[in-house]
């Protein structure tokens, strides 16, 4: 086919899901004329499975991704239905938020914003293949044969790669949804070198909401305090709409064993690996035989549809063995299936191949984000594609790569686990990943990132002067509480009051809020001198001051994890001229390439022994360099 050019852009964009919408925002928020290819602009910011936003880890990533100045947290903002914040009966850091989403309006909140934006060009398209000179990626050609060209390529490409779509003896090529798939940009890739792998995900069905007997379920109301993603929201106010929980039984499992060999998963059509966190329910029924009940939330797709998402219930049985095993579930007698369950299967690359700015090892100007980087859920998606378009605009200007460690948020525990550790299974964040979590709270995230953002042209001028009022509101609020003096007699009937033990001597107002049964807002009836603060700075500072013991302990273990970050490798480094390193660790440093000890310590062959001769080896290297 003749090839035809129809314009040239700094940063082309593969993909408009949620990796590619916060690409294609950030590129063309720091001043590049930008292009998002979509196969379907019915796909931009699609939630083709759950239709939520955070949760358990991924509420963090989320208020990161704000704090830089990405677009996810305004979006949820504009478009939830019911919001609330998961494990509060546990400390701070594992505090996470999730809003379930108006699935259509979260699409058109951010494909108008898209399409408002200036730099930023929204296109329908096929990409089948890159425009690539000497291993640099410099534009991509539309199946149209149109082609446009770039300094930088994005590939946000989701489960659409080589799309398979599972369900029992049934197995078609699709993208998600009944989209339609990428198979030659699939096949493209695969012949340009790029590791490839298939993995796997799925979805459950989704039922009419009149169908359903929820009488025999259990309501699911949102908080009623509603604490916003965004930290351009002070408050919002808004009615919400319930959600429901349910659980399988006997009968339910009994269905699904009978049926195993009906299953795409049991039956061997399926070649991808799968999540391990969010099984399908015939692999939760095999994997754990002795439990008599699975968890199951009924949860509503809008306000302008019927249709109802069976949270944890994903499955590649036949559409027979579905409607047969959804009703043995109380609430789930009647229900009438609208859109069935379905497995999909689809290739990503080894993120391994990637450098830790996203940038491909072997093709230079070629960034990768979300799914296609061996990570699953949106927010996951969406942090990649922030943290790839950034990079993306840093490499056309010449610039350092902008990377966030370990210590610094989750976005740095995520796309440091994908480029250095890797993943044989769809990557899902999780609190218990990050070393750091008391400091790398949800609270926190605008003061630990916002300056950051503000840096590298993501963060308004206006935000950042509303930000550091905010600090600055905080941080003396602090101060006022620990010099400000309580003598015993004063606050006498108030500890009693709250069955808190008395005191003898005089503390400080900030000493009285360490103690566990003591909440700040408790407390406003001894305070008369106590600011106008918002929800959000009341959680900071209250945080800040009960855990302070905690939080200066782990900035001492930050302070140590730095000391490792900050000896830095030569890309160049030769390895093999290292006497004691152990022939693994020598042929894994020499293809990993790491940037520093502390990422070479997390390549997986590298033992702390490894490690020590190379702290060694470096600082007879130092002290012969200045002797």
């Amino acid at each position: 086919m003749e090839k035809f050019l129809m314009g040239t852009y700094d940063v082309i964009v593969v993909g408009a899901g949620h990796a590619g919408c916060e690409a294609g925002l950030a590129a063309a928020r720091m001043g590049k004329k930008t292009l998002m290819l979509s196969i379907n602009l019915e796909a931009v910011a699609m939630m083709a499975c759950n239709p939520s936003i955070g949760g358990t880890g991924k509420g963090h990533l989320v208020r990161e991704i704000d704090a830089l100045g990405g677009e996810m947290g305004l979006n949820i903002d504009k478009t939830f239905i019911q919001s609330r914040m998961l494990n509060t009966a546990k400390g701070p850091a594992v505090h996470s938020l999730r809003a379930q989403a108006d699935k259509n309006e979260y699409h058109i909140e951010m494909k108008k914003t898209l399409e408002a934006e200036p730099n930023l060009d929204l296109k329908q398209g096929e990409a089948v293949d890159l425009v690539l000179d000497d291993r640099k990626a410099c534009g991509v050609v539309l199946k149209t044969g149109a082609f446009y060209r770039s300094r930088a390529v994005i590939l946000a490409t989701g489960t659409f790669l080589a799309g398979r779509i599972f369900i029992g003896e049934s197995a078609y090529n699709s993208g998600p949804n009944g989209l339609a798939p990428s198979m030659e940009l699939a096949a493209k890739l695969r012949e340009y070198g790029l590791p490839m792998r298939r993995f796997k995900t799925g979805t459950p069905a989704r039922a009419l909401a009149g169908s359903l007997d929820y009488d025999k379920m259990i309501q699911q109301r949102g908080d009623e305090k509603i604490v916003p993603f965004s930290f351009m929201n002070d408050e919002l106010q808004r009615d919400q709409i319930s959600c429901w929980l349910t659980y399988t039984n006997e009968k339910t499992h009994q269905v699904i064993r009978e049926n195993f060999h009906r299953s795409a998963l049991f039956g061997g059509q399926i070649e991808g690996v799968g999540p391990r966190y969010c099984p399908s329910i015939e692999d939760k029924v095999n994997r754990f035989a002795d439990r008599k009940r699975h968890q199951l939330f009924i949860e509503p797709e809008g306000l302008y549809t019927d249709e109802m998402y069976i949270q944890g219930m994903s499955s590649s049985l036949p559409e027979d063995v579905q409607e047969q095993f959804y009703r043995t579930i109380e609430g789930l007698e009647n229900l009438q299936i609208v859109r069935p369950a379905y497995a999909i299967e689809y290739d990503c690359i080894d993120p391994l191949n990637l450098k830790i700015s996203l940038e491909d090892r072997h093709i230079k100007n070629l960034f990768c984000a979300g799914q296609f980087n061996g990570s699953s859920g949106y927010e996951e998606a969406a942090a990649q594609g922030l943290m790839a378009g950034i990079n993306a605009v840093r490499k056309i200007d010449g610039e350092e790569a902008f990377v966030l460690d370990r210590s610094e948020g989750y976005i740095g525990v995520l796309i440091d686990d994908l480029t250095t550790k890797g993943t044989n299974e769809p990557y899902r964040i999780m609190t218990s990943r990050a070393e750091y979590r008391l400091l790398l709270r949800q609270d926190n995230a605008d003061l630990r990132l916002t300056e950051k953002g503000y840096a590298i042209g993501l963060v308004t001028r206006s935000r950042y002067d509303r930000f550091l009022e905010k600090k600055k509101i905080v941080e003396e609020e602090i101060l006022r509480l620990k010099k400000k003096i309580l003598k015993p007699e004063e606050i006498k009937d108030f500890l009693q009051s709250r069955g808190s033990t008395p005191v003898k001597s005089a503390l400080s107002f900030a000493e009285l809020l360490r103690r566990p049964e003591i909440t700040y807002e408790d407390a406003a009836s001894i305070d008369e001198d106590r600011p106008s603060l918002s929800e959000h700075q009341k959680t900071m500072m209250e945080v800040r001051i009960k855990y302070e013991g905690y939080i200066e302990k782990q900035e001492r273990q930050i302070e140590k994890f730095k000391k490792l970050e900050m000896k830095r490798l030569d890309e160049n480094f030769d390895y093999e001229g290292v006497d004691g390193l152990r022939i693994e660790a020598k042929q894994k440093l020499t293809d990993f390439k790491p940037l520093s000890i502390g990422q070479a310590s997390r390549i997986s062959g590298v033992s702390p022994a490894d490690i020590n001769v190379l702290l060694i080896y470096l600082e007879k290297a130092r002290r012969r360099e200045h002797s």
